[in-house]
């Protein structure tokens, strides 16, 4: 097995390179971000609550009462805490800084976990004879919204980034 020597340490690749670190201008900036638009939690939340009714109407055509309320209550395990989650990471103290971005996330990403796992465990008591495969089914599919989500994100616009040189990315 290899081992990586540190950077300025004799064997590393660095040793002797200059430091072609170039900060980026605003404009630059900007323009990375006109190019990679992110995606508001909300807009996924909003997909997992359209897309978990679909499948409990499914399951309530198909099958009975009590399957729905199972596939019910595995939408709920994934929707509630993605809407707690959500609203924690748009909230103007994860905005403060950078520090506070990410201990906001870990915090409401353990939030999340709690819910969830709140949520799984109560179910079993909230509905009669629930059926365990179905509401995995229901938490499953209410999940895989992440994924679409990934998938049918908005594109960004194509700029054309310049370097001090002239020359584009």
């Amino acid at each position: 097995m290899a081992t990586i020597a540190p950077t300025g340490a004799p064997g590393s690749e660095s040793d002797g390179e200059p430091d072609n670190f170039v900060p980026l201008t605003p404009e630059q900036a900007a323009a990375i971000r006109a190019a990679n638009p992110s995606t508001s939690p909300w807009w996924v939340v909003a997909g997992q609550i359209v897309l978990g009714v679909l499948v409990v109407m499914v399951a309530w055509l198909w099958f009975d009462e009590r399957v729905a309320k199972s596939v019910a209550c595995g939408v709920m395990a994934v929707v509630v805490p993605a809407a707690v989650f959500a609203r924690g990471l748009t909230s103007q103290f994860a905005r403060v800084n950078v520090g506070a971005a990410v201990m906001s996330f870990f915090l409401w990403e353990l939030v999340k976990i709690v819910v969830t796992l709140g949520i799984l465990f109560a179910a079993h008591r909230l509905v009669a004879g629930l059926s365990w495969p179905a509401m995995l089914v229901g938490l499953v599919v209410t999940i895989k919204v992440y994924w679409l989500a990934l998938a049918f994100r908005r594109k960004g616009k194509p700029v054309l980034v310049l370097t001090p040189h002239g020359k584009s990315n």
